[in-house]
């Protein structure tokens, strides 16, 4: 792990815990920093927060002004952050459940969203339960018991069915007309081979360690290849060949859940 994002994390938790005290029953790193595939100047810092019990909107406003980059400057592009109450994490609900989510960073748009029904359906609902079942699996232990007794897994069906959902949030996001490259499509190709590799192998990749198993396969060798490359300057794919890898992963995942 990057030493900047360390003593980041580190400062994080002491912040955390001068608000929560000893409601704050743990605290883990996901995403990227979880997965051992941080990646400075392109990963975000990605933070799950087990609190005892529900928080009021003053700690949870309290908690955001403590931990926003105004306040504790994230050495990434920037932090995502969510709070979940103890039972929540461990009931592997598919629903978001969360207390808190704050987005913070020097490049990132500040969002704060101090309850679950306030997450607009457009923004997508997948995330949540998708994070917590990487959480349970490779979650980083900052504090707290291990991640994999926080989190509780997905069941089978609701695991496909939220990887099916967040495939189809992707595909209805606006590309550039024609076979121009497309910025973003990288992380659109390798975010689907992270969900394939999961539903057929069992295990949660980053987004370039299932592009690679993938390809390695001879899966799509060319596409994931250029996609891998594009996140360290290369070409991205295009437009139309990043839709049309995601709707064939979609189509298997869809066909793996029955429907």
């Amino acid at each position: 792990m990057d030493s900047d994002v360390r003593h980041y994390l580190d400062d994080l938790v002491g912040a955390a815990r001068d608000v929560l005290g000893d409601d704050l029953v743990g605290a883990y790193a996901a995403g990227s920093v979880g997965l051992d595939a941080y990646q400075p100047g392109r990963s975000d810092v990605d933070v799950a927060l087990v609190c005892a019990r529900s928080l009021t909107d003053a700690e949870k406003r309290a908690l955001v002004g403590r931990l926003r980059h105004e306040a504790l400057p994230c050495p990434a592009r920037g932090l995502e952050l969510v709070v979940y109450r103890r039972d929540v994490a461990r009931s592997g609900t598919a629903e978001p459940g969360f207390e808190l989510e704050l987005n913070t960073g020097a490049t990132m748009p500040f969002r704060q969203t101090l309850a679950a029904a306030d997450r607009p359906v457009e923004d997508g609902l997948f995330w949540y339960g998708l994070d917590r079942s990487i959480l349970h699996a490779a979650g980083r232990t900052l504090a707290g018991p291990p991640a994999a007794d926080a989190f509780a897994d997905l069941a089978p069906g609701d695991l496909r069915r939220l990887l099916v959902d967040a495939l189809t949030w992707w595909l209805a996001r606006p590309t550039p007309p024609g076979d121009a490259p497309a910025p973003g499509a990288e992380d659109a190709v390798l975010g689907a081979c992270r969900s394939l590799v999961r539903v057929r192998d069992g295990v949660w990749l980053s987004k370039v360690a299932a592009g690679r198993r993938l390809a390695g396969r001879g899966h799509a060798v060319d596409l994931i290849g250029r996609a891998i490359a594009a996140r360290t300057g290369g070409t991205p794919p295009t437009g139309p060949a990043a839709r049309a890898f995601q709707r064939q992963v979609r189509a298997e995942i869809a066909e793996a859940s029955g429907g």
